[in-house]
């Protein structure tokens, strides 16, 4: 999941569990809200930190390769 849709997860659980006031039979919509709420907050963690280990691997590893050759090769 990435940090738009963890972003997303957020704002509509918000909505359903703040701005919804129909209540149906037989789904609670502020207890459903809530769920999407908290989905969106563990995913946005988990993408965050793998950005940052992503970031942190990638600065302090820089490779490069350069070749010489004397003679052209046959």
């Amino acid at each position: 999941m990435s940090i738009g849709g963890s972003a997303a997860l957020i704002i509509i659980g918000a909505i359903l569990r703040f701005a919804i006031t129909w209540t149906p039979k037989y789904v609670n919509i502020q207890a459903m809200g809530m769920i999407l709420m908290l989905g969106g907050i563990v995913g946005l963690g988990i993408s965050l930190s793998l950005l940052i280990t992503r970031r942190r691997s990638q600065m302090g590893t820089e490779v490069t390769e350069e070749r010489r050759y004397i003679e052209p090769p046959p």
